[in-house]
């Protein structure tokens, strides 16, 4: 498991294909400011 601090920006990759559980708290934007097509609509089960 690794947490990553409040604020700091990050971006999860892998060299090769593999699965992963991101959690993150209610009222969190799932892309942070960044925005875009991937951004969830808030607390909406992704």
């Amino acid at each position: 498991m690794y947490v990553v601090p409040k604020g700091m920006e990050h971006r999860p990759v892998a060299s090769r294909e593999c699965c992963i559980m991101l959690v993150e708290p209610r009222g969190v934007t799932n892309t942070g400011d960044a925005g875009g097509a991937y951004t969830a609509r808030n607390d909406v089960w992704v």
